[in-house]
C-alpha cells in the first residue's frame, strides 16, 4: 500500500506538471508565441517584392513569421512535388494553373478553399478556372493573368526609321533591318523548350485563327494536323535567320539580358517580362505589339492564360495562419502592389489596373483579339501534355531535324492516346 500511495502521488505530481506545461505552451502560443510559415515561389526575380509584402503582412499579423523560399522556375515543379509527397514542404506556395494545379489537387496535397474563402465568389470565372480541379473545387487564389506578344526596342526603331509592323512581311522586314544594322533581330533562343511554346503563343495564334481554332480543336472538330495549324507552326521557321547565333544553346536569362541591354531589337514573350527588363536596365525604352498576320485586315490575336495561384499545403500544421496569408493575397491592396511594382495584371477583383501605362497597353491588345494559350489551357491535364509534346518537337524543328508537319503529327498522336475527341 505504501508503494501504491507513492506511485499515486508521483502520478498526481506528473499530471500537475504536464498540465502546467500544457497551459504554459498555450499561453505562449496565444501571447507572444510565433508561428512560422514557409512560403515557396518559383520567381527568384521577385524576391525583393515578396520581402516587402511579407513585411507588411507580418506587421499586421504579429505572431506569424513568413520564410520565403524562391526556387528556380525550371526546378520548381519537381522540388515541390517531392516535398508534398513527403508530407513536408511549404505551408503556402505558388501553384500552377489548369492541369498543373489539378495534378496536386487530385493527389490530396492542397486545401479546397471554396468554403474557407467567400472572397473567391468575386473573382472572374475564367481566372477561377485555372484554380479549379476535376472535382469542381477551387484550390488556389488566382494571382495573375499573362499575355503573350512581341516587345520591341523603341530607340532602335527610331534609329532605323522603323514603324510597328501591320503585316507579317513588314515584321520580317523589320527583323532583317535590325539584323543588318548589327543588332540581333529577335532575342529568343530555344535551349529551353518552353520558349518554343511561348513563341507559338506570340506568333501562331494569329495564323491559326485564335478562338475559332481553339474551340474546334478542344471539341475534336479539328486536330493539330490541320493545315492551318501546321502553317502557324511553320511560321516559326521564318524567324530563324534573325535569332541569336547558335540560338539552340541560348538560355532564357541570356535572352532577357540581350533585350534589356539593347543588343536585341525584339523579344517574343509574356507580360511577366516587363518588370524584369526594367530591373535589368531602368533606362530601357520598349513597347509592345501583337504579331501581325498575312494582311493588315487579318485579325491579330494575343495568347492569354491564368498564370499562378496561391495554395495551402494539406499537410501544413498551420492552416489557420496560412489562410490568413491567402486572404491577404486576395485583397485589392495586394493586387494594386502587383500592378504598380511588378507591372503584371492581377487577378484580384476591384483593382484599377489601367493606372499602369504598360498594363493599359496589354489590355488594349487583349481587347483587339485574345485567345487561350492553346496547350496550357486546353491540353495540360494528362500525360503526355500538349506542352511537353510540342516543346520537344519544336526544339527538333528549330535544329532542322523535324518539319512543321512532323511537329504537329507528334503532338496530335501523343494527345490522341488519351483524348477521347481525337479517337
Amino acid at each position: 500500500m505504501k508503494l501504491s500511495k507513492k506511485v499515486l502521488a508521483l502520478c498526481l505530481s506528473l499530471t500537475m506538471v504536464l498540465s502546467c506545461a500544457t497551459f504554459g505552451m498555450m499561453a505562449y502560443a496565444d501571447d507572444g508565441g510565433e508561428v512560422e510559415l514557409n512560403f515557396w515561389t518559383w520567381r527568384p526575380e521577385d524576391t525583393e517584392f515578396f520581402d516587402g509584402v511579407i513585411a507588411e503582412f507580418e506587421a499586421a499579423n504579429p505572431g506569424i513569421k513568413i520564410v520565403q523560399n524562391a526556387i528556380k522556375s525550371t526546378d520548381y515543379n519537381t522540388t515541390l512535388a517531392a516535398a508534398l509527397a513527403g508530407d513536408s514542404g511549404p505551408d503556402v506556395f505558388m501553384s500552377r494553373a489548369y492541369g498543373g494545379l489539378q495534378t496536386f489537387a487530385d493527389s490530396g496535397y492542397m486545401v479546397a478553399l471554396d468554403e474557407l474563402m467567400p472572397e473567391l465568389k468575386d473573382f472572374d470565372a475564367a481566372k477561377l478556372a485555372g484554380a479549379t480541379s476535376s472535382d469542381g473545387k477551387v484550390y488556389g487564389v488566382p494571382a495573375l493573368s499573362q499575355t503573350i506578344f512581341c516587345y520591341y526596342n523603341t530607340e532602335i526603331y527610331k534609329e532605323l526609321g522603323l514603324t510597328v509592323p501591320k503585316t507579317w512581311d513588314q515584321f520580317i522586314a523589320n527583323l532583317k533591318a535590325c539584323t543588318d544594322a548589327g543588332y540581333t533581330g529577335l532575342a529568343n533562343g530555344t535551349k529551353e523548350g518552353w520558349i518554343c511554346e511561348l513563341m507559338l503563343g506570340g506568333v501562331g495564334a494569329t495564323w491559326y485563327g485564335g478562338n475559332d481554332f481553339f474551340d474546334k480543336v478542344v471539341a475534336g472538330e479539328t486536330n493539330f494536323a490541320d493545315p492551318i495549324f501546321v502553317n502557324a507552326v511553320d511560321k516559326l521557321n521564318e524567324l530563324k535567320p534573325f535569332m541569336p547565333m547558335q540560338f539552340e544553346g541560348v538560355p532564357y536569362t541570356d535572352m532577357q539580358t540581350s533585350f534589356s541591354m539593347g543588343m536585341s531589337a525584339h523579344f517574343i514573350g509574356g507580360s511577366f517580362e516587363a518588370a524584369t527588363f526594367l530591373n535589368m536596365n531602368p533606362d530601357i525604352k520598349y513597347d509592345i505589339f501583337a504579331v501581325p498576320g498575312e494582311t493588315e485586315s487579318t485579325p491579330k490575336y494575343v495568347s492569354v492564360y491564368a498564370d499562378m495561384n496561391y495554395s495551402i499545403n494539406a499537410a501544413s500544421t498551420h492552416q489557420a495562419e496560412s489562410l490568413k496569408l491567402l486572404k491577404y493575397l486576395a485583397t485589392p491592396e495586394f493586387g494594386k502592389k502587383v500592378v504598380d511594382e511588378l507591372q503584371m495584371i492581377t487577378s484580384v477583383p476591384n483593382v484599377d489596373v489601367t493606372t499602369n501605362p504598360f498594363i493599359a497597353k496589354v489590355l488594349d491588345l487583349q481587347a483587339q483579339g485574345n485567345t487561350p494559350y492553346v496547350f496550357l489551357v486546353g491540353f495540360r491535364y494528362q500525360q503526355p501534355t500538349g506542352s511537353s509534346l510540342f516543346q520537344a518537337a519544336a526544339q527538333a524543328m528549330f535544329t532542322g531535324d523535324y518539319t512543321a508537319e512532323q511537329v504537329c503529327k507528334e503532338v496530335q498522336d501523343g494527345i490522341a492516346v488519351y483524348y477521347a475527341p481525337f479517337q
